[in-house]
């Protein structure tokens, strides 16, 4: 369907744009999911003072081994306990997660949505395990997240850290009115314009039927995952179809399939399980876990491009004179 616009009908109402922080603010940096060596603890903050920002680490950042269990960070409760304190304090303005792995889902019954519901707004950045927080506050509190490379990890703290995916984050972060233009493979054509929703797909296939799943009706859903080969990729896109999450979905921009097997193979299996939504399809975007990890404002609206292959999103500067 070259050429052709999804209407406008179908299109999701956008979530809020929290406040974005500026020059010397406190951020809070935590560890929702996995633990983080303290090495890298000290370069991520080092690379967010670079920002000019001032960054705090939650209480329980260096924590590890929660439950007796090595690839968690802290227990659930002390995990939660960073997040909700960091989203409520209002000298935080910004909450950064150090990296993901897995157990952030762990954390959503324990913490208080009333409180965070009640508290200002403010940017919650991450990827991967933290798509369970992306779903959950799109899903409870109604406000735009971050999808970004995480402040730990080589892309923005390692010996060879990628100066673009720095740019990008530094932009999407602290400067209101930051474009994004990114490119990649058209699979399906047609033009879609739509708020963003996804994230990591086995994260995602996992929020399916959960109360704090967030689907992709009406919205652009961004999907990209890391180690998994093509044969699951396929169970993970088929539960998402047989549950309902891509009914009605606008479009579907992929991003980096990071060690998930033949390149030829997984594109077999992103046709046949995407090709037929009737709906624009682009494949090979620079975000998720590759070696270009681009920020991306979730719940806000974007153009996805299947003729010319291109996701775009751009946030109005509303910031106003200081």
């Amino acid at each position: 369907m070259p050429g052709d616009v999804v209407p406008s009908g179908r299109a999701r109402p956008q979530l809020r744009l929290p406040p974005l922080p500026r020059a010397g603010d406190r951020v809070a940096l935590i560890a929702p999911a996995g633990p983080v060596p303290p090495d890298r603890i000290e370069r991520g903050l080092a690379w967010l003072r670079s920002l000019g920002l001032d960054p705090v680490p939650g209480r329980h950042l260096s924590r590890r081994g929660g439950h007796g269990l090595a690839f968690l960070a802290g227990d659930d409760d002390d995990r939660a306990a960073d997040l909700q304190e960091a989203w409520c304090d209002p000298r935080v303005a910004a909450v950064l997660c150090a990296r993901g792995g897995d157990g952030t889902p762990r954390l959503l019954q324990r913490l208080d949505w009333r409180a965070l519901a009640a508290a200002q707004p403010k940017p919650l950045a991450g990827l991967s395990d933290v798509t369970a927080l992306h779903q959950a506050f799109a899903r409870r509190l109604g406000v735009a997240t971050l999808w970004s490379p995480m402040p730990c990890t080589p892309v923005l703290c390692g010996p060879e850290a990628d100066a673009t995916s720095q740019q990008r984050l530094a932009a999407a972060l602290l400067h209101p009115g930051a474009a994004v233009d990114l490119s990649g493979r058209p699979l399906v054509g047609g033009r879609a314009t739509a708020a963003l929703v996804g994230g990591t797909l086995a994260s995602l296939s996992a929020m399916v039927a959960t109360p704090d799943c967030m689907p992709a009706a009406g919205a652009i859903a961004v999907l990209e995952d890391l180690g998994e080969a093509p044969y699951r990729v396929e169970r993970f896109l088929t539960h998402l179809r047989r549950a309902g999450w891509l009914d009605g979905v606008a479009g579907v921009a992929c991003g980096d399939w990071t060690a998930c097997g033949d390149p030829a193979e997984l594109d077999a299996v992103l046709r046949d399980r995407l090709g037929d939504l009737g709906v624009p399809v682009v494949l090979g975007l620079p975000f998720g876990h590759g070696p270009v990890q681009s920020s991306l404002w979730l719940g806000r609206p974007a153009l996805l491009d299947g003729d010319a292959g291109r996701l775009l999103q751009h946030e109005p500067d509303e910031t106003g004179p200081s």
